[in-house]
């Protein structure tokens, strides 16, 4: 096979959460340009419909619906209507996030479950409905789910003070690898991106405060750029990963290399 068929998603629906604004658009617009219909959802369901109607002009199917992935129906209810409008699920990209900053000994119990359920628990029952959904097609799937450079380690507290963040991506990492191996059974390949620092809404106060520093770390010496992970999710939402499975793909300019 040529690998531009390889590389298109034409045909495959793919549901996108956190898909109306930041990386998460970004990966979006990637998969849309490669040909594949989409769904955002998140819990602004407006940014979602807005980002959709824009996505559409490209020539593919779009649909923005709110979603907030600690709550199992209304994650049910998204994919019951992707499948409802679109016919079939063939690709899930579980980027939804949240952080919650301060030191581990001052942390309300309330900050560390809203990170744990909303980077964690919603990746499960995301990845639960919608696999099911593939399960069920026999005709395999693709699940990315979007992790960090946080996963991989420790960091300095003046920088990166947010333990829950960093626990809740690590278990995203092991959540992966354990999924990739129960369902290859059901040629349902099961990977992970774990983004360096790119500007977000999330990022925003790190790096206007700490950026130079940061820097000092990335040895490309620049942040992720509005196009530095789309070639990651295209490839790991089609055939060119075929024989990909259970992987984390680090996408940080060299920063975890040093």
């Amino acid at each position: 096979m040529h690998p531009q068929e390889l590389f298109d998603l034409s045909g495959r629906v793919a549901i996108v959460t956190g898909g109306g604004s930041g990386i998460g658009l970004q990966m979006a617009t990637a998969l849309a340009e490669s040909g594949a219909d989409l769904v955002l959802c998140a819990r602004m369901a407006e940014r979602c419909e807005e980002a959709a109607a824009e996505l559409a002009q490209l020539g593919v199917r779009t649909l923005g619906l709110r979603c907030d992935v600690r709550d199992q129906e209304e994650v049910q209810a998204v994919v019951a209507r992707a499948r409802y409008d679109f016919g079939r699920i063939d690709i899930l990209v579980n980027n939804a996030g949240t952080v919650w900053a301060g030191w581990p000994e001052d942390i309300s119990l309330e900050g560390w479950q809203k990170v744990i359920d909303v980077n964690l628990t919603g990746v499960f029952l995301c990845s639960q409905a919608a696999g099911r959904v593939m399960i069920e097609q026999g005709e395999g799937g693709r699940i990315v789910n979007i992790a960090s450079v946080a996963a991989l380690g420790g960091g300095p507290p003046e920088v990166m003070n947010a333990i829950p963040y960093n626990a809740s991506k690590g278990g995203v990492v092991s959540f992966t690898k354990d999924l990739a191996c129960k369902w290859a059974r059901h040629r349902i390949t099961v990977n992970a991106i774990a983004p360096g620092w790119f500007p977000s809404d999330m990022s925003s106060a790190v790096l206007d405060q700490h950026g130079k520093a940061l820097l000092e770390h990335v040895p490309l010496r620049r942040f992720g750029g509005p196009d530095d992970l789309k070639g990651a999710v295209v490839f790991l939402s089609s055939g060119a990963s075929g024989f990909v499975t259970g992987h984390t793909l680090v996408v940080d300019g060299g920063q975890s290399a040093w």
